[in-house]
């Protein structure tokens, strides 16, 4: 069962015309599994910043009709976009409506796009809460944010290109009804977050989705330049000491096994520092960043961050992204 779609489908799916044009390279899809698998690895590793740019920029404000227009693909993503934000406007006041518009002016003027919110299923009154929230935050921080919620986006509206796609297919029997009603089902269950890991409404045990990508990966960005780190020195390891986990404090002269190394590339991204499993090994991680190799006059030498990868998290991503400025750093865990 092979999906029809083309270019302009995907382009409805997400304004980035590379988005589209690497999603039709890799289709024929066999399923709506498959489909959002490509669709992540190519979101999160393939294009480039001016697509995230341009994706966010084909949606409509938060609050503001979606413009008409001629175009398949704009259409098709107007009327989404439209639905999306239903809720939205059903919970939607004047002066919640003014607020709202505001705060978008405010936010678009620091930093430069407009916000990008999952916004099915919610209310006026909570997106209006998360873009106060996410307001405070670094530009360089909001914008990977922005690029998840984009994401999340995608993967509403992959659900719904399925579920067309079933509908239309179904008198021919191109895809059984058995399909169409797993892809009805699946999108039935979508809220305002959508996660990695969808439950269906029957109670069924969620689908497990094949890795295109290392279960780990991660990214820095140099704060000071405002752009991506390339040419960082990366190493992952993982504990095998004969403790549970290492403690704080205590100098090791063993236990941590290299899993892998690499350096970042021109988008500040590594290579590939983990083999493409199914399920990561459960256990105690290290991923450790060179510095002091790519800024001498720094704080940090090196900088490791040590996490934890739970039985119920194997089959999870996990993304470590690294802020970096000269006398400082931050990170956060991304999905």
């Amino acid at each position: 069962m092979e999906s029809g779609f083309e270019e302009k489908d995907f382009l409805a799916c997400c304004g980035s015309t590379k988005f589209a044009k690497e999603m039709a390279l890799a289709a024929p899809f066999a399923s709506l599994e498959q489909a959002v698998a490509a669709a992540t690895d190519i979101w999160f590793n393939k294009v480039d910043v001016s697509a995230w740019l341009q994706a966010f920029s084909a949606h409509p404000q938060i609050g503001d009709s979606a413009p008409s227009s001629q175009s398949h693909h704009q259409t098709t993503s107007a009327q989404w976009s439209k639905g999306e934000q239903s809720t939205a406007f059903a919970t939607a006041t004047g002066s919640s409506l003014q607020e709202l518009s505001e705060w978008n002016a405010r936010y678009r003027q620091k930093f430069g796009f407009i916000f990008i919110i999952c916004a099915s299923g919610r209310s006026t009154d909570e997106i209006l809460a998360e873009l106060k929230n996410r307001y405070p935050n670094r530009p360089i921080v909001e914008f990977e944010i922005a690029a998840q919620e984009q994401m999340k986006v995608t993967e509403l509206r992959l659900k719904k290109l399925f579920t067309s796609k079933a509908k239309v297919s179904s008198t021919s029997d191109q895809y059984p009804a058995v399909f169409a009603k797993k892809v009805e089902d699946r999108v039935s269950i979508i809220g305002g977050h959508l996660t990695a890991k969808s439950e269906n409404t029957s109670g069924k045990t969620s689908e497990v989705r094949t890795r295109t990508r290392p279960p780990i990966t991660t990214h820095v960005l140099d704060v000071s330049r405002g752009s991506p780190a390339a040419g960082i020195e990366v190493c992952l390891e993982k504990w095998e000491g004969t403790q549970p986990h290492p403690s704080f404090g205590v100098t090791y002269t063993s236990g941590w096994k290299i899993l892998g190394s690499s350096t970042t590339d021109n988008d500040g991204r590594s290579g590939q520092l983990l083999s493409i499993v199914d399920a990561v090994d459960p256990g105690i991680y290290r991923i450790s960043f060179n510095t002091g190799k790519y800024c001498s006059s720094g704080f940090f030498p090196y900088v490791s961050i040590v996490f934890e990868i739970r039985e119920s998290q194997k089959r999870e991503h996990f993304h470590v992204p690294l802020l970096l400025s000269p006398f400082s750093f931050s990170t956060y865990r991304g999905s």
